[in-house]
């Protein structure tokens, strides 16, 4: 049995690498190929390319891009036509997938995809090449499978729930993580998560500092933590903080943004997967989030964003719970404002976090285990 999977960022590489785990439960002997990180790297993937080739957001920040994504779709496409996996999982990442995925279904190759696009958000068009080119849609969000058809011959879309909420079923206490952190058991901590993009952090990096920078001005014994999820986006945060907070009290951290997350009084972080994470590790939030002028203008122009929530804890809790600062609301003055709220306020910590509980049971379903299920009944159809 052979699997073929691509991922594009960094939530997909540990989606990927917990649903490698639990397909070699059913499949032990299978073998496993395609675009990984180095979580799936470490389960046991074969990789053809790195996800960092894929890492890219934005209409703008892409274009650069296009030849070399183009190509190495390309050359995905005629390798696996050629050696026919039993099966092909694209994982998140749909403009580069879901087209890999129509030519594989084309060629008698059966497809999967796993998460959702956000349809419900923008371009629901995409629904119907969705459906076109996967066999099976594995939903992580409940509310998602409601936007396809669910009488489309060979097509079925699934809520398998989200394996991070099972993974982080026993996360460590906010005791245990700056133990493990070497931070101070006293004192207030704020974590700084400006993105695992280059992207993100060219937009980011500036105004959280100077946000963090605020919030020092008004208490010189705060600590900050900014876990990075690459090497490579240490020199941009660097930089930021000689420009704009070089008197306040940091720590960069490579990668551990759950040791990170869980050690803090509050996160200040970008909107993306960390946003889900942090819900699940019970910790109050402040979510941001800034794209290219050019970007933004085309969205706004065409009308293309279908929501006014952005971040996941939003979008599942009942209601709006955390601040969500976009675009020209990303400064560093309404950032530091938002996370000193939360700082001076134990009740409005406790409105975010009573909201999340419910969430976390809702998300917390086995949900690589069911995923790998779907995918068997898929292939023994």
């Amino acid at each position: 049995m052979k699997f073929a999977l691509v991922a594009g960022e960094a939530s997909g590489d540990l989606l990927g690498a917990a649903l490698i785990r639990a397909l070699r439960v059913r499949f032990p002997e299978a073998r496993f190929c395609g675009v990984a990180g180095p979580h799936m790297r470490q389960a046991g993937c074969q990789p053809l390319a790195g996800i960092e080739q894929l890492s890219v957001m934005g209409l703008a920040e892409v274009l650069p891009r296009i030849p070399a994504i183009l190509r190495l779709r390309r050359e995905l496409r005629r390798r696996w036509l050629a050696e026919r996996p039993d099966c092909f999982v694209g994982i998140d990442a749909p403009d580069f997938n879901l087209a890999l995925e129509a030519a594989l279904k084309r060629g008698g190759i059966p497809t999967v995809h796993l998460v959702s696009p956000t349809v419900w958000a923008w371009r629901r068009g995409r629904v119907r090449h969705i459906v076109r080119a996967a066999d099976r849609l594995l939903c992580l969000f409940p509310f998602e499978p409601q936007y396809y058809p669910s009488d489309h011959a060979g097509f079925k879309a699934l809520y398998v729930g989200h394996p991070l909420a099972d993974e982080l079923s026993d996360s460590p206490s906010r005791s245990e993580a700056r133990r493990r952190l070497e931070l101070p058991e006293q004192g207030r901590v704020v974590a700084v998560l400006p993105g695992s993009r280059g992207s993100e952090l060219k937009y980011l990096a500036a105004p959280f500092a100077a946000a963090c920078a605020r919030l020092a001005a008004r208490d010189d014994a705060l600590q900050f933590v900014v876990p990075l999820a690459r090497p490579a986006l240490r020199p941009a945060f660097e930089h930021a903080i000689r420009a704009q907070a070089p008197a306040a009290r940091w720590r960069l951290l490579d990668g551990q943004a759950r040791l990170a997350m869980a050690a803090a009084d509050v996160v200040l972080l970008a909107s993306g997967t960390a946003t889900l994470e942090c819900l699940l590790l019970d910790r109050p939030m402040v979510v941001a989030y800034r794209l290219a002028p050019l970007t933004v203008a085309l969205l706004r122009a065409f009308r293309l964003i279908k929501i006014r929530r952005y971040s996941l804890p939003n979008l599942l809790c009942a209601q709006a719970v955390v601040p969500e600062l976009i675009q020209e609301q990303a400064t560093a003055e309404n950032l530091a404002a938002a996370v000193r709220a939360l700082l001076d306020e134990p009740a409005a910590r406790e409105r975010q976090t009573a909201a999340f509980a419910a969430v976390r049971e809702q998300l917390r379903r086995d949900a690589a285990a069911r995923a790998a299920e779907a995918i068997a009944e898929r292939l023994s159809a």
